[in-house]
This record gives C-alpha cells, sequence and structure tokens, in this order.
C-alpha cells in the first residue's frame, strides 16, 4: 500500500505538504491540492485510520444506541429512516458508525462501557428506554449525546413537533365536522407520547370539544394486533366515535382491519388517521391520512449537533432542535356520516 512518503516523491514536495494537502489545509494552494490527491489515488493511498486517530486523538466513530422494545430492529420505519439520515450525513463528514450493545467479546457491559470500549467520539441514541440507568449513565457522562424525541438536562436533542403533529390532525377533522374523536395512543411513559396527548386535548378544546375517557386509549406502538383490539373496543361503545386517531401508520393496519370486519367502510362510516407519513401509508387501502414526520431532517440535524459536539466542544451548544413534519391528506378521512 502506498504511503504518504510516496505520494511526497510522485508529486517532489514534502511529507508536511502532503499531510496539509490531504487533510485540507488552507496554507496549501488549491493546485497543490488538487495534484497531491491525484496522485494519491494513482498510488490507491488509503489513510490508516490508527495513526488518524493517534493524530487528531478522535476515532471518527459514532456509536448508534437502538434498544427497540417491540425487537423489530431497522424495520421499525420512522427510526430506520431517521438512522439512514443521520448515517448519510455522517460519512459525508467522514464518519463511520459503530451499533452500541451490551457485549464486549463475551463479557456483558454497560452501554458506556461499550463506547468507551469501541472508542466512538459521540453517541447518537434513538428508540431507547430513557430512564434506563444505562442510558442515564451514558446521558450523564462526559461523552457527546445527541438524543431523538427525548430530552435530558444540558444535553444536545432533535425532538419532531409531536404537539402541533396531533394539532393538525385534529384541525384537519373538526374542518369536517368531526366532533366525536377517539385516539389510541402509544406506550404511557414514553415522552412522545405525553407530548401528543396533551397536543390533542388542546387541539380538542381549542375547538370546543370535550373529549369522554373512553375515547382515549392507551396502547403500543407499532402493534397492529393490539390496536385492533382497542379499535373494536371504541366500535362497541354505545355512543361510538366518528374519528379514530392511531398511535402510528403500522399500528393503523389492525385498526382498519378491526373496523372492516364490523362492517362498516372507510371514510362513509368512521374516519381514520395515523401517523408517521410512512410508506405504508401511501400504499393502505384507502390511503391513509397521517402526519408525516421529517425523518431527513431530524437525522441530519442529529449528525450536524453531535459532530459539532465532538469538533467544537469549546463552542457547541446542547442545542434542542425542533424539526416540523407535515400534513399528509389521503382518502381515509371525511365528513361524518350522519
Amino acid at each position: 500500500m502506498a504511503s504518504i512518503k510516496d505520494i511526497a516523491k510522485a508529486c517532489g514536495v514534502s511529507v508536511a505538504t502532503v499531510s496539509k494537502a490531504l487533510n485540507g489545509h488552507n496554507d496549501i494552494s488549491q493546485a497543490t491540492k488538487e495534484k497531491v490527491r491525484e496522485v494519491a489515488r494513482q498510488l490507491g493511498y488509503m489513510p490508516n485510520s490508527a495513526a488518524r486517530a493517534l493524530k487528531t486523538n478522535r476515532t471518527y466513530n459514532l456509536g448508534v444506541l437502538f434498544v427497540d422494545e417491540a425487537q423489530s430492529g431497522l424495520t421499525h420505519e420512522f427510526f430506520a429512516a431517521v438512522l439512514d439520515s443521520f448515517k448519510r450525513h455522517a460519512e459525508g463528514r467522514g464518519y463511520d458508525i459503530t451499533f452500541i450493545n451490551h457485549n464486549i467479546g463475551h463479557s456483558h457491559s454497560s452501554y458506556l462501557e461499550h463506547c468507551r470500549y469501541r472508542g466512538v467520539d459521540g453517541v447518537i441514541a434513538a428508540c431507547v428506554q430513557f430512564d434506563d440507568p444505562e442510558v442515564v449513565e451514558l446521558a450523564y457522562s462526559n461523552l457527546p449525546l445527541v438524543t431523538v424525541d427525548h430530552v435530558f438536562n444540558n444535553r444536545a436533542a432533535v425532538i419532531s413537533d409531536n404537539v402541533d403533529g396531533i394539532r393538525q390532525l385534529v384541525d384537519q377533522l373538526t374542518a369536517l365536522g368531526h366532533e366525536r374523536i377517539a385516539y389510541i395512543h402509544g406506550e404511557q411513559h414514553s415522552a412522545v407520547t405525553q407530548k401528543r396527548l396533551v397536543g390533542f386535548y388542546r387541539a380538542c378544546a381549542a375547538h370546543g370539544i370535550t373529549v369522554p375517557d373512553e375515547y382515549v386509549i392507551a396502547g403500543t406502538y407499532r402493534d397492529a394486533i393490539g390496536c385492533a383490539k382497542a379499535t373494536r373496543q371504541l366500535l362497541s361503545l354505545p355512543q361510538r366515535p366518528t374519528a379514530i386517531l392511531f398511535p402510528d401508520d403500522f399500528s393503523a393496519i389492525g385498526g382498519v382491519q378491526a373496523i372492516r370486519e364490523e362492517g362498516l367502510l372507510i371514510p362513509r362510516d368512521i374516519s381514520v388517521a395515523g401517523y408517521d407519513g410512512n410508506l405504508i401509508s401511501q400504499v393502505m387501502s384507502p390511503q391513509l391520512t397521517t402526519y408525516r414526520q421529517d425523518t431527513e431532517a431530524m437525522g441530519k440535524a442529529a449528525a450536524e449537533l453531535l459532530i459539532e459536539e465532538i469538533e467544537s466542544p469549546r463552542t457547541a451548544l446542547p442545542e434542542q432542535r425542533l424539526i416540523a413534519g407535515s400534513f399528509a391528506r389521503g382518502e381515509s378521512i371525511d365528513t361524518p356520516h350522519r
């Protein structure tokens, strides 16, 4: 494999000049940079990551903490899309990705111990139990950290605007004349759920709607079977709702099936809406009305915030960046059937 010395000899410049050219230093002319890089390419030069780590005190490796309770892994459409965006933008800045877990060889380790073992420069935490003591330990360590849809004190975070997302869905339903709106939400302990519940009650109150307790049912994200059961519970009420909000697009599949099994038509007999804006919402029949979260912007923001904290620790602030989504009108809502 070619070395920096080989490149310097071929270009007729010093080793220091080659190093500066490859690292983009401003005290080297653009012509020299281009010549050095072209010769490096021709010679098949590849930088040594271990040597770069010694020189910069960074590994250019970012940890990803992704622990999905439902064991759906990277098939989780929302978080997979966020992490894909994060990965692309991080790689564009020269960083690699490592998934963080509990194992060092055959031994159990904490998340923080695994991060130190792998030598990651920083971590993005998404889809984890944020009150897990090991996650809290990581959050209060000196390792740069960005969380997705959760806020730790004095830590950077990327947050989808969950309050406004639910508000937009309720606003669209009330504009069609709906007053009996039910909401099947996700896990109670989730900060996302808490924000969406606040958004739901606020939006209903703004339209003069009092929500009966039986119209709000706790469920689980990405649980089509559980959502179907909760939907049947709503349909069995003496005065059933005219519209149902589901916790996410995937769960809505179960709710839609339960409605059909009752012999009801969507949206003639009952309107339904999901949340996330995943591909599945666009291929359902009828096409699902939903709130589309901006996963591309969320992943990009997470990469920017984490890399800024790594590369500029003295000037980086623990910013909490709120990312807006957009309402996606499908074919699953209409005026309530009288």
